[in-house]
């Protein structure tokens, strides 16, 4: 009897355990969706411009994460919109942001979005896995930070590179090291390399002679159908 009793009891912890968990969970998801909510409102009132665009796609970013959180507790992930990115607008974009990132480290960050390279997918995730990239570079690498843009055939790539120490292990190790509860480095390339794969593409580490150098390979989209102007036929009523 007393087996059971004790086996009930522990069930019992571990749900309640569970259950504050999820309240704090939930009272986190609201103290900060809060701010967040009124720091975009506060930027519509500012004039348009490079960094104001940049810090609400920031904010765009840190409100997603809140939305995959409340997902995860129903066992989902958040929605999101498939349409056409233009890769170097993307980096444009958020150029400011990171470079904001990369002079409080003292690393000077080069950004190189020439174009035009479009995919399919999620412009907001897609900015997420690049910026992941990029700050994994600029918190762990060394003076210097470069991203650019290729396309190659029918995939394109955003490379990012840094002159640092490089990765401590192989990118596919640090990648499963990230799954596990204890692992304090990783989280951010693995979050890329889920975006990545879910838009049918890959993260891949490349040789390099110094520092790191991560590819964020993704299929090109298709190019877009030109649209003909029906010939027209003369009316043979007419003169």
């Amino acid at each position: 009897m007393i087996g059971p009793l004790l086996c009930f009891v522990a069930v019992a912890a571990v749900h309640a355990e569970g259950q504050r968990r999820l309240a704090w969970a939930a009272r986190a998801d609201h103290d900060v969706r809060g701010p967040l909510c009124t720091a975009r409102l506060a930027l519509g009132g500012l004039e348009p411009c490079a960094r104001v665009d940049a810090i609400d796609l920031e904010l765009r970013r840190a409100a997603l994460a809140l939305d995959d959180l409340a997902a995860a507790r129903r066992g989902r992930r958040a929605g999101g919109r498939l349409t056409a990115v233009e890769l170097g607008d993307l980096l444009a974009r958020a150029a400011p942001a990171w470079d904001a990132l990369a002079r409080a480290h003292g690393t000077l960050l080069t950004v190189d979005g020439r174009g035009p390279v479009r995919v399919s997918g999620d412009p907001l995730r897609l900015a997420h896995a690049c910026a992941n990239l990029v700050a994994n570079a600029v918190e762990h690498g060394g003076d210097r930070v470069d991203v650019r843009v290729t396309a190659a055939g029918d995939r394109a790539g955003v490379h990012v590179s840094d002159d640092g120490p490089g990765l401590p292990v192989p990118l596919r190790t640090l990648l499963a090291a990230a799954r596990g509860r204890r692992a304090r480095r990783g989280h951010g390339l693995a979050i890329a390399a889920g975006i990545a794969r879910r838009h049918g593409g890959r993260l891949l580490e490349l040789p390099s002679t110094t520092g790191a150098h991560l590819l964020l390979d993704l299929p090109m989209a298709p190019p877009t159908p030109r649209r003909t102007r029906p010939a027209v036929v003369p009316d043979p009523a007419s003169p």
